[in-house]
């Protein structure tokens, strides 16, 4: 019988192959649980409430807003963006998502506020695309790694949908989310049948395989271009998978691969240079400076500097949780190169079943040691984050999910089958607990801020056509910087806003920076709230509740009050629990009220943190 063109394919990549399902069925098999998988993570999204990193908005979502809405859409800019340190890339897809959500919001003549919710919705559910292709092809990669149809296969799916990492963290609009999703894409598509010779490559030239195994290997490699032009670190992925590709393979098909890598990699990076171009101005390199920022001058220890076992003793059993155990012996297995125990099949020959064998042990012996290396070396970096470990998790996912396999078998004991639900369980109670509980107050205070500021000038019932005078809000975010999202979830540019600031020591000596205080660390450090407040906001008598109109009028006109204070008082003045008995203290007998509570975290690393997200509003006389 004639294989199909797909099995045809797959026999020819492995070497010779068993017969595989017809492969209109199989596809129609994979469209349909990527379907479930894109319901699954749109549900994820939309119900996500907590927060997790600041760069999740600022260095993607406020840049985008700015790209879609214009400069006065009052957007947040941070200093990254100014001296040039990211890609435009990732911003520019959400500003595309926004235009689009903005012009289907005027076009279906919604209202103000439903056109605000709609905006706030959008980047999200575009990430749960991303999310569920990350879902995907970690089943497909672990399909290449198992055995089409195989059990662990599919139990490496389950450890990626049941994983509370995956919950909390593939819907965000982190870069390292994308990055993620477009290296297992990539891995996936990487030629893993080779090396081979030169004989198997023009033999392979008579037929169709060639050009599909060409095409494959450009995919990977625009991806993987794709993902260092996002995050430079990404490299190390890609280093570790191409290197023994380029060692073990024949002189023919280095020539090919290191062909298309160059001419892969100038494509991505021509398209990158042309959009920074456009978005900044002038001519630059983000990747170049964001590791001479970072490495060279040491700015990313300005925002934390770990031990150098961080990613042993908190990243892994972070990323991994319950699925830590079976994560460390298949490590062990990969790298010692234990042989694989693959489910017999029927037809084909022992010469098939070696060859396939061969590929699936070579895919998880680099993925293993891709794990490794990628740990290694950002060990080495001072500034330590979980997510950087982020591109690795679905390898360790496959890597988990034969000796979880092998733990529970179908016909498993009882207690084994408890274990299981146990673990089960406590993925479902932790996945819940910091998506719905832990961190939700800065989030929630928001969405408080934007309904007060629509209710305030009855944009309730205007649609996006109507002309109506707007009159702002002020709010100001005595926290922590960063602490709370900002345009995309503040929508409305007439919410004026502001929030103490943690700029780094940009333009300060290596030896001055250890007593570089910025303007958070001066707010609660030195001199202090209250001398803060003293120093920098308006006299409490503006704002007291005995104070006339005309009494603080004339005092805003005095010149030494004009020199000394800078900020006025705000409408809404929103702080941690922390700070809630210095403000009682320093502006008692003031017209400010509390007006909203929200619940933020039982705990917090952070001791400016901890407690409630608290609102103050201002009595207007």
């Amino acid at each position: 019988m004639r294989p199909s063109s797909d099995s045809a394919r797959d026999t020819n990549l492995a070497g010779t192959g068993p017969p595989r399902p017809p492969p209109n069925s199989y596809r129609d098999s994979a469209l349909s649980v990527f379907a479930l998988l894109l319901a699954f993570r749109i549900v994820n999204a939309l119900t996500l409430r907590s927060f997790f990193q600041p760069d999740e908005f600022f260095q993607s979502l406020e840049p985008a807003w700015q790209l879609a809405f214009g400069e006065y859409s009052n957007a947040c800019i941070t200093w990254e963006w100014t001296i040039q340190l990211r890609s435009s890339l990732h911003p520019a897809l959400f500003a595309a998502v926004y235009r689009i959500a903005a012009n289907l919001a005027d076009r279906c003549g919604l209202g103000l506020p439903a056109k605000a919710e709609l905006l706030l919705a959008a980047p999200k559910v575009t990430q749960a695309i991303f999310a569920a292709l990350l879902d995907c092809y970690t089943w497909k990669l672990a399909e290449k790694a198992y055995g089409r149809g195989s059990r662990t296969a599919l139990t490496t799916l389950a450890l990626s949908v049941c994983s509370p990492w995956q919950w909390f963290c593939s819907t965000r609009t982190l870069s390292n989310c994308l990055e993620t999703t477009i290296t297992s894409v990539a891995i996936y598509y990487w030629p893993w049948h080779w090396p081979g010779t030169a004989r198997d490559w023009e033999a392979g030239a008579k037929g169709k395989c060639q050009i599909d195994s060409l095409s494959e290997l450009r995919l990977s490699l625009l991806l993987a271009a794709l993902a260092c032009i996002l995050r430079p670190t990404n490299a190390l992925v890609w280093l570790s998978v191409s290197v023994p590709t380029l060692w073990q393979a024949s002189q023919r098909l280095r020539y090919v691969l290191g062909r298309e890598i160059l001419l892969c990699g100038s494509a991505v990076l021509v398209c990158s240079v042309a959009s920074d171009r456009l978005y900044y101005g002038v001519w630059t390199l983000p990747p170049l400076r964001f590791l001479y920022f970072n490495i060279a001058q040491s700015l990313a220890v300005f925002y934390g500097k770990n031990r150098a076992d961080y990613y042993i003793t908190e990243g892994f059993p972070l990323l991994l949780t319950t699925a830590l155990p079976f994560a460390i012996v298949g490590l062990w297995q990969s790298l010692r190169g234990s042989e694989l125990q693959r489910s017999p099949t029927t037809g084909g020959s022992r010469v098939v079943a070696s060859n396939e064998t061969d590929i699936q042990h070579r895919l998880l012996t680099r993925l293993a040691w891709t794990a490794v290396i990628m740990t290694v070396t950002l060990s080495l970096i001072s500034h330590k984050e979980v997510r950087f470990l982020y591109p690795i998790l679905p390898f360790l996912h496959i890597i988990s999910a034969k000796p979880l396999t092998s733990f529970a078998p179908p016909h498993a004991a009882l207690s084994r089958k408890a274990v299981i639900l146990f673990l089960l369980a406590t993925n479902i109670l932790l996945a819940g607990y910091v998506s719905q509980v832990h961190q939700r107050g800065v989030i929630d205070v928001l969405s408080y801020l934007r309904h007060k500021h629509e209710t305030r000038n009855g944009l309730s019932n205007m649609s996006t056509t109507d002309t109506h005078v707007v009159t702002n809000s002020t709010v100001s975010f005595l926290m922590p910087c960063h602490s709370t999202p900002w345009r995309s979830h503040l929508i409305h540019p007439e919410i004026s806003a502001w929030a103490l600031t943690c700029e780094p020591p940009l333009n300060v000596p290596l030896s001055e920076r250890s007593t570089y205080l910025d303007e958070a660390d001066e707010f609660y450090i030195k001199p202090g709230p209250a001398a803060w407040l003293r120093d920098n906001m308006e006299d409490v008598q503006t704002i007291k509740m005995s104070g006339s109109r005309s009494g603080q009028h004339w005092m805003r006109q005095d010149p030494k009050f004009k020199r000394k204070y800078r900020r006025e008082w705000p409408q809404n003045l929103v702080f941690f629990e922390q700070l809630e008995d210095t403000l009682k203290e320093y502006l008692d007998g003031t017209r400010y009220r509390e007006c909203w509570r929200g619940f933020n975290s039982h705990f917090h690393d952070d001791w400016r943190r901890v407690g409630d997200v608290i609102v103050w509003c201002l009595d207007e006389e």
